[in-house]
């Protein structure tokens, strides 16, 4: 992937400035450029759960799994009988199933907010925000004992180490502090558009071609 619009050089090299100034991105949005030219991330909106000298890890937060929905998956993974899909609590008849991202597609990762804790299986990411990778999680929101506030991600997108960096410095991808309104929010398809307004950017104005050095 090598994206190089006209007009957005010198921000995301600031972009990718500020990121090497900081650290890490953990806990970060990222948001690919309009000439993201791999097709599994375009307009895409990626919470960051871990990032580190090893590589990268997050979860895409604006893309619907396609037909599939949250009570239904329940039970297939035989957590509730088909019967008791209309005894579930209101948190999980909405619960927003998601393609999180195209590595182990099969495995659920739920994002959620910290007042849902497992020992030894959520882990805390940043301002509020944890991930939970096991069953157990899903049998909580069954019940009505789950996160306040919380998606399930198929797959996730993942990094090897400094390929993230090079991604950001070659104009792949901005960043912004993340917030709760924008992973969890119910408007899955306008999260594009409103994370680059939140950074103050009109998807319109910048370059839908690559550019040329």
């Amino acid at each position: 992937m090598d994206p190089k619009p006209k007009r957005t050089k010198r921000t995301a090299a600031k972009g990718a400035e500020e990121a090497s100034s900081r650290g890490y991105l953990d806990g970060q949005l990222l948001i690919a450029m309009p000439v993201m030219e791999d097709e599994r991330f375009a307009r895409s909106v990626i919470y960051v759960c871990a990032h580190s000298s090893e590589g990268a890890m997050g979860i895409i937060v604006n893309r619907p799994a396609g037909s599939i929905d949250f009570p239904e998956l329940l039970v297939q993974l035989d957590i509730i009988e088909k019967a008791d899909q209309i005894k579930l609590p209101e948190n999980a008849e909405t619960m927003k199933v998601l393609k999180g991202g195209p590595v182990e597609t099969g495995r659920g990762f739920v994002l959620h907010s910290s007042d849902f804790f497992i020992k030894d299986a959520t882990l805390p990411i940043d301002d509020g925000i944890c991930l939970t990778a096991t069953v157990d999680i899903l049998k909580a929101i069954a019940k009505g004992a789950g996160p306040k506030h919380a998606i399930l991600a198929l797959g996730y997108a993942g990094w090897a180490p400094g390929q993230l960096e090079t991604e950001i410095q070659d104009n792949g991808w901005l960043h912004c502090a993340a917030d709760a309104d924008l992973i969890f929010g119910s408007d899955v398809e306008d999260k594009y558009d409103r994370a680059m307004h939140k950074i103050g950017i009109e998807p319109g104005m910048l370059s839908n071609e690559a550019g040329h050095a």
